[in-house]
């Protein structure tokens, strides 16, 4: 077998092995760099550790420790009351409500399962209340989350257009962002229609009582384990007058700071261009010296396990490209001399593959063997990274995947089997029609 093929062979053994067993596909993915460079190409360990994205590592680290202590502070728990203030009884906002506060999560750097699990137990709570389809509830907060996560300041974001910069290639971090943003809102409408969301906006809210507990007993666990902060009990009436505010949902100094930091984050990284990972680790050094003994907390909750994740994968890679299999899959692509269909393919492969194993890791293998077709040209490389980006990630609505296990979860124990049934069947639908429409918007038409 030629080195291009085992390299091939090793990285879908690896995603075969962390989707089977509870094993970080980074942790696989160093150890596969180190017996594919190493001990078969014969590879200095400087050469391997070359492919190491020390950029992106810092990016993650910081962007999550942020969000880290954005969540311990309480901040992210008053985005969402106020959030649910704005409803004030009109019942059909509250999903448009999970969707945008979900979207805005992700925005600033949230990773998706973290965002779903701080809301699905918050949407499936409204869902039991006021009588909302949960499929279409959890649907909202997970296309939510998908709909911020390419902003430029994001994980995923920051993972695509890193690899497509480091390529480059042409790239478009804002055009990225909102094409991921219509594409999941365009769904999330059909979504809202389909499940009777006109039928829900007809309802009054003041026939049910007050609204559910933000953070209702019993999915504590759930949340403190993918990332989310368990707040105290809070109720408030249907009309957005508080009937219990915890004091943890108060404005006070701290959750002030923590907003202008975001805010500034924002601001340094798409208007003055700064660095992400240094920016956000400056607003998170900024935060802990007015909180030294929140940050212990805040370390542990770092997304350690998507750090790893994603470095192993892109060293990974790198061996990869050393190995001439990058060069291999590009000859091979472009053998088939129809550039409209090789797009197609890839995204087919990303939302089919997505659906079962981690958007995060595939973003980072799919992306860069995609770079040398995209290098010649034949079709334009913003359109097919935004296309490969949205199928890659819009399946993460599977019951296989956090995100929709998360949903299940919290689902009304009577409907639980019905929802993980429409779950399945709106994930086969969207993995087949998805990337279709993505190709046909982005690549065909050339939208972006």
């Amino acid at each position: 077998m030629s080195i291009e093929l085992l390299s091939i062979g090793l990285l879908v053994a690896m995603f075969i092995i962390a989707t089977i067993q509870p094993i970080n596909m980074g942790a696989l993915a160093f150890a596969g760099a180190f017996v594919l460079g190493s001990l078969i190409i014969g590879m200095k360990t400087s050469d391997i550790f070359a492919g190491f994205p020390s950029d992106l590592f810092l990016t993650l680290v910081a962007v999550t420790y942020l969000f880290a202590i954005a969540q311990i502070n309480g901040t992210i728990d008053w985005l969402v009351e106020c959030a649910v203030r704005l409803v004030r009884g009109r019942i059909g906002l509250i999903p448009w409500v999970m969707f945008l506060v979900a979207a805005v999560i992700t925005g600033f750097g949230a990773l998706g399962p973290a965002a779903v699990a701080i809301l699905a137990p918050v949407a499936l709570s409204f869902a039991v209340q006021y009588r909302i389809h949960p499929v279409m509830m959890g649907l909202m907060v997970i296309h939510g989350a998908q709909a911020g996560g390419f902003s430029p300041i994001s994980v995923y974001g920051g993972i695509t257009n890193q690899i497509v910069e480091k390529a480059g290639l042409p790239f478009a971090p804002t055009s990225l962002f909102l094409s991921s943003f219509f594409f999941n809102l365009a769904i999330s409408v059909l979504v809202f229609f389909v499940f009777g969301g006109a039928k829900v906006g007809k309802q009054e809210a003041a026939s049910f009582g007050p609204l559910p507990e933000l953070h209702p007993e019993g999915v504590t666990e759930s949340i403190r384990g993918h990332g989310g902060t368990p707040a105290k009990a809070i109720r408030q009436h249907a009309y957005g007058t508080a009937a219990d505010t915890a004091s943890t949902l108060r404005l006070n100094n701290e959750r002030i700071v923590t907003l202008v930091g975001l805010t500034a984050l924002g601001i340094g990284a798409l208007v003055f261009k700064f660095n992400v990972g240094l920016v956000a680790m400056t607003v998170a050094v900024a935060l802990a010296l007015l909180s030294p003994k929140t940050q212990k907390a805040a370390i542990d909750k770092v997304s350690w396990s998507t750090v790893l994740l994603i470095a192993g994968i892109i060293t990974y890679v790198g061996v990869m490209e050393k190995a001439g299999t990058v060069t291999y899959v590009a000859d091979a692509i472009s053998s088939l001399g129809m550039p409209l269909l090789v797009a197609l393919l890839l995204c087919f492969t990303g939302a089919i593959v997505s659906a079962f194993a981690s958007s995060t890791a595939l973003l980072g293998a799919i992306i860069p063997l995609a770079v040398p077709f995209l290098q010649q040209g034949h079709v334009s490389a913003i359109g097919v990274v935004a296309a490969i980006a949205i199928s890659t990630t819009i399946v993460d609505t599977s019951p296989f995947s956090t995100n929709g296990a998360l949903v299940v979860a919290n689902a009304p124990d009577d409907r639980r089997e019905q929802v993980l049934r429409q779950l399945l069947i709106y994930s086969a639908l969207i993995a087949i029609i998805g990337p279709i429409i993505a190709w046909l918007v982005f690549v065909v038409s050339g939208v972006v």
